[in-house]
């Protein structure tokens, strides 16, 4: 199953951080003997949030900058852990280095070096197991019981705007994790209850992620025993349709999920050609993404002969 293909957070300008995170923590201690504690945290925690969210077209730079942030930002969620736009935030941070900076360099070592790829996928399913544990933490806080009702039934509820993007992240990394654990039956046991949680998403807020949610929703169903594989189109499609033709992650999905499996060459290379065409808006939510998307275009491109 394809990892989550949308990137809109990862990952801040190290310069920003420089100048905000780490100005707050030492105008903090100034502020402390007149603001209460839990202020400071929570300006903190809005900070690291909405710098989770800030647009950055390098992926070297941002790769280097995301262990300071997650760090940092994890240790902060550790306090607020009511905090859902900071859990979010980490969640997805977590999720995409994993899939973007670890999980695709071990991709393109397998043919190398076979040892070095096995050790960074072993990295990256950890990544993705701990993204994924601080969404569904911050999901049971908001809805207790939640994980239960996934884990039996599903759950029938609508979820909020904010509960979304943790379901969709919380998803995301379930989906990652399953992906690089096949000989472990424990963890693909719980596919079921990492789609039922995206179906929760997809019924609340179909639209998410400019067609984040649905490339998703078509992973799984290309994933799950007895998958439709019309049904996955669908989903691919409508993932096309809302990021109208500025969602170069979109295009790859379906490249990976649904062009490749069926051996069509033409369609691989021809939806992996729409990925290296999208152009970005300056400072948009999509640009970090679309630039890792690019390269693994790119990168599929120049192994297809391989893979087909």
């Amino acid at each position: 199953m394809a990892p989550p293909e949308a990137l809109p957070a990862l990952r801040p300008h190290p310069s920003r951080i420089l100048a905000r995170i780490v100005f707050l923590p030492l105008l903090a201690l100034g502020l402390c003997a007149c603001t209460p504690r839990q202020l400071v945290l929570d300006e903190l925690a809005n900070s690291l949030a909405s710098q989770g969210q800030s647009a950055e077209d390098d992926p070297d730079l941002a790769r280097d900058a995301a262990p300071f942030y997650l760090k940092l930002s994890e240790s902060v969620l550790r306090e607020q852990p009511g905090h859902l736009p900071l859990a979010s935030a980490v969640a997805g941070g977590f999720t995409q280095y994993a899939y973007a900076f670890v999980a695709f360099e071990a991709d393109r070592l397998d043919a190398t070096d076979a040892r070095a790829a096995a050790r960074l996928r072993t990295r990256a399913a950890a990544l993705y197991r701990r993204g994924r544990d601080h969404a569904l933490a911050a999901l049971e806080a908001s809805r207790p019981g939640l994980r239960q009702q996934l884990e039996t039934q599903g759950a029938s509820q609508t979820l909020t705007p904010r509960q979304v993007a943790l379901a969709y992240w919380a998803a995301a990394a379930w989906g990652g994790l399953i992906s690089l654990s096949k000989d472990d039956p424990d963890t693909v046991a719980d596919l079921p209850t990492a789609i039922r949680l995206a179906q929760l998403a997809w019924a609340s807020d179909p639209a998410y992620g400019d067609g984040a949610l649905a490339s998703l929703m078509g992973s799984f169903e290309t994933a799950r025993p007895g998958g439709s594989r019309q049904q996955a189109q669908v989903y691919f499609d409508e993932a096309l349709r809302l990021g109208a033709g500025h969602n170069a992650g979109a295009f790859v999905a379906k490249a990976e999920g649904l062009a490749q499996p069926a051996g069509d060459k033409a369609a691989f290379v021809a939806l992996l050609q729409q990925a290296l065409a999208v152009r970005d808006t300056p400072g948009g939510p999509l640009t970090l993404s679309n630039a890792v998307m690019r390269q693994r275009a790119e990168w599929l491109l120049n192994t297809a002969d391989d893979l087909f």
